[in-house]
């Protein structure tokens, strides 16, 4: 039985479905970061799960007990928001003790587990200092020491590093990974930055306007996105409709190879950027073997450079990667080519948009699964 189910669960405001008919079962002792832009229904979800808000259809399910008679404070659960709310008149001791004396804990038990956790979270010998003198990243240690105190359940997460600088977030979420997993908790995150939710979950759930869109771990969402709202979301932009038939696909880009045993018809077509090959083109049009492009602005990203293409044919633009050392200069007119293995025929028909390029409006109700997943029918 799984630890969380939601069944068909539905919130309205009016005549917006911030939850429209979710489903969503979470198995004990695994993490799972629900991912999307905001208005999505992420927050709403982890709020439908506490009982800060009752859902206007279908039931939430802890341990195969239904949820709806239960107030906030007997559901055992944990939650940690974005901006930590510590008790700036409590020192750290008394914020990471707070749970503990709502439980009723005698007061020797508290200062052991108090103790226990600020090591675990990596300040020990904190318990004395002020909240206010501490750093973002303590605040957020401390917090989350506060949230695991009580020994919830479920522990959920709301944007729990979005106040953190990047290199700090990329640093704790991998301890928070870690530490999850040494203690078997079971997680329920949710986040906007695909990066935090891909290093920190075994299964990732992409939403928006309040449905599913796709789920799967993290390695199957990001390979094999299961419709352009997913692709356009973890910042894919070649997106076209396509002609697919004979190992080809018939793109405003021209004819791309495929790989063998693609679905044929009407698709729609993700290049991925590493997928393009750049070369210097000929005096001539065609010339170089490709599709000639000048090269309108380049984006630095570590060792590696985005590259903004306009195809000289009128084609949509496209955007490359490329190691720093070959990347061309603005201005440049190049050639390119398309590697098979990068090219990927999305599920089902393509979505028209006004201006020519894939609808990314959203998902269809009910779940997308990642190929391969073995959870097929949790969410």
């Amino acid at each position: 039985m799984p630890l969380l189910t939601l069944q068909d669960v539905t919130v309205r405001f009016g005549a917006r479905a911030a939850l429209d008919a979710v489903r969503l079962d979470v198995a004990e002792h695994e993490i799972v970061s629900v991912l999307g832009p905001s208005g999505s229904g992420k927050s709403t979800l982890l709020r439908v799960v506490a009982g800060l808000q009752a859902p206007d259809s279908g039931r939430v399910l802890l341990a195969g007990a239904d949820q709806a008679p239960v107030p906030v404070h007997r559901r055992g659960v944990g939650l940690m928001f974005q901006d930590h709310q510590l008790f700036p008149q409590r020192d750290v001791a008394g914020n990471v003790a707070f749970g503990l004396r709502m439980h009723g804990v005698p007061r020797g038990e508290q200062a052991e587990r108090v103790e226990e956790l600020l090591e675990l979270v990596g300040l020990p010998g904190a318990g004395g200092r002020s909240v206010a003198a501490l750093s973002g990243g303590e605040q957020q240690r401390v917090a989350l020491a506060r949230a695991l105190a009580p020994r919830p359940r479920l522990l959920m997460l709301d944007e729990p590093l979005g106040q953190l600088d990047r290199g700090l977030r990329e640093r704790l979420v991998v301890e928070l990974r870690g530490l999850f997993q040494r203690l078997g908790t079971t997680v329920l995150a949710v986040t906007h930055d695909q990066g935090e939710a891909f290093a920190l979950a075994d299964r990732v759930v992409v939403m928006g306007e309040g449905r599913v869109a796709q789920t799967g771990t993290p390695l199957e969402v990001w390979q094999r996105p299961a419709s352009a709202f997913v692709a356009r979301f973890l910042g894919f932009d070649n997106l076209a409709p396509a002609t697919v038939g004979g190992g080809v696909a018939d793109t405003p880009w021209g004819k791309l190879p495929l790989p063998p045993g693609v679905p044929e018809g009407e698709r729609t077509v993700l290049v991925r950027p590493a997928g393009l090959r750049l070369a210097a083109a000929g005096a001539e049009p065609g010339a170089g073997g490709g599709l000639r492009c000048t090269v309108e602005a380049r984006a630095f990203r570590g060792g590696r450079v985005g590259v903004r293409l306009r195809p000289t044919d009128g084609a949509p633009p496209l955007d490359a990667e490329c190691a720093l050392a070959d990347a061309p200069r603005e201005g440049d007119t190049v050639a390119v080519t398309f590697a098979p293995g990068d090219v990927l025929v999305l599920p089902g028909a393509p979505e028209r948009a006004e201006d020519g390029r894939d609808a990314g409006a959203g998902p269809a109700p009910g779940a997308v699964e990642a190929p391969g997943d073995a959870t097929r029918g949790r969410l």
